[in-house]
């Protein structure tokens, strides 16, 4: 079987240790030292770590205390946001120097359709060296890049020759690479059901491609479509410029463990203050209010109830929140309270982007 024409050229570009990065940008004494940004109290949890910190076994979303244990000699920073946003803007221009067709997923990352783009340039490869060479001459920060005929597939490739590097994936070779690919590579699979794929005997894609659309959705729900198509390269998903904001959120991480119910519920009228300003910011009201629950011993809860109307205003969906919080009895002491809305009003149909027939 071979995949069959027309192919679009994405290109995925993944900033390499974004944060850390941008903290050696801007205090040179710390370059190839153990970097953890965030993380550094008692209750801190790291929010990215430097490839030198990597090594250790610091990762994002650990505690600060389990990070210092892996790393003694971990220098943690603290978060700089506004700076973080600015070097994106600048990052974001250069892509459209490109295309207009680019959907940032955060502020480090992107995918760009290049099929046709600005430069006139038939090959995706080269414009992703251009892009990178020209975020380092503006910014002085290294990215990665993934290139192949869909989102999925760049994205994979972008974190192969990481740091600083990148791959291309080109169409007779998407079968192949799929076929081999380790099953918990594959996006949508984590680490649950990668081990439950792994019980089943599906260890990489040729594992998973000998199983029926049938029994993949026997085994996973709607999911097990996704799982058939994409280990035979099949991935629709445009890139879409005009990419929707699906929810809203605010949270808070306690100094230290709250057990009465009577300072969560004020605890949660600041994080409700912040949430209404961060929604009428957005002119975004929300139907479906979630409560999250996050434990001392890290797991977590959600609670969730969708209403009839729109909210936005503290005064509308507090109560909400009230009631989630006790509906259940809490099963231990609480270190991190938040509230998210979703179902928003800003939420629409994307686009339909016509794929056009060009050579790799």
């Amino acid at each position: 079987m071979k995949l069959q024409p027309p192919f679009r050229k994405i290109i995925h570009v993944d900033m390499d240790a974004f944060y850390a990065s941008v903290a050696e940008l801007d205090n040179p004494a710390l370059r190839g030292k153990a970097i953890a940004v965030g993380g550094g109290g008692v209750r801190g949890v790291v929010s990215a770590a430097s490839y030198a910190a990597r090594k250790f076994g610091v990762t994002s979303a650990m505690s600060g205390v389990l990070a210092k244990q892996k790393c003694p000699h971990l220098i943690f920073v603290k978060t700089d946001f506004a700076r973080y946003k600015e070097l994106s803007l600048k990052v974001r221009e250069i892509f459209h120097q490109y295309t207009d067709l680019v959907e940032p997923l955060s502020l480090d990352e992107a995918y760009l359709d290049v099929t046709e783009n600005k430069k006139g340039n038939p090959s995706a490869n080269d414009i992703a060296k251009e892009i990178r060479a020209k975020i380092y001459e503006v910014t002085g920060l290294r990215a990665s890049a993934g290139i192949s005929i869909n989102k999925f597939i760049a994205k994979i490739a972008s974190d192969i020759n990481k740091p600083n590097g990148q791959k291309t994936i080109h169409p007779e070779e998407v079968l192949d690479f799929l076929e081999k690919l380790p099953i918990n590579k594959f996006y949508g699979v984590g680490k649950v059901t990668a081990a439950k794929m792994h019980k089943l005997g599906i260890f990489v894609g040729n594992d998973l491609k000998q199983k029926t659309l049938e029994e993949l959705v026997t085994l996973f729900g709607k999911s097990g479509t996704h799982y058939y198509n994409i280990v035979r390269g099949i991935h629709t998903s445009a890139v879409n410029p005009n990419r929707i904001r699906k929810s809203v959120a605010a949270e808070r991480t306690f100094n230290e463990n709250i057990l009465s119910e009577h300072v969560m519920l004020e605890q949660l009228e600041k994080i409700a203050d912040e949430l209404e300003r961060r929604m009428t910011k957005l002119e975004a009201k929300g139907k479906t209010i979630t409560l999250k629950i996050k434990y001392a011993d890290f797991t977590q809860k959600t609670r969730s109830k969708t209403t009839a109307h729109f909210m936005q205003q503290k005064s509308e969906f507090l109560p909400v929140i009230k009631e989630l919080l006790l509906q259940e009895e809490l099963v231990a002491a609480v270190r991190l309270l938040g509230i998210s809305f979703g179902n928003l009003n800003t939420e629409r149909k994307e686009p339909q982007v016509t794929q056009l027939k060009f050579e790799f």
